[in-house]
């Protein structure tokens, strides 16, 4: 076998072993709206803690919707030090997370938003 076909099986070996231990993982589709038309959202659970995880190429405050429609406005997506904070932990108090939202606190906008095919919890 050549190098390229071993790292190729060995790639898709890991792939699917992290599949498998992922499987509380969700991915959103990619976020859509006037100023953003990039990026997604994963959702995993573990240790009974629902986290949401930003992709690499989005930012502003994190701001979930449930499947009533009612919208929580989590955090910030910049630490005072300027890092940005790609996951946050979902609050208990948030039933479910029907789509997560790029919100602009300053402008009053929603810059995007990316929705799960069905409610996570």
């Amino acid at each position: 076998m050549n190098y390229k076909t071993i790292l190729a099986s060995l790639t898709a070996l890991v792939m699917a072993a992290t599949s498998s231990f992922a499987q509380d993982s969700h991915k959103s589709g990619p976020f859509q709206g006037a100023k953003a038309n990039k990026g997604f959202v994963t959702h995993t659970t573990a240790n009974g803690k629902s986290t949401l995880t930003l992709s690499d190429d989005f930012d502003p405050h994190w701001q979930v919707v449930d499947s009533n429609g009612k919208t929580y406005l989590l955090d910030r997506l910049m630490t005072k030090d300027q890092k940005v904070k790609k996951s946050i932990v979902v609050p208990e108090y948030v039933p479910d997370i029907a789509k997560v939202q790029m919100w602009c606190a300053f402008a009053e906008t929603n810059l995007g938003e990316a929705a799960f095919e069905h409610p996570v919890k």
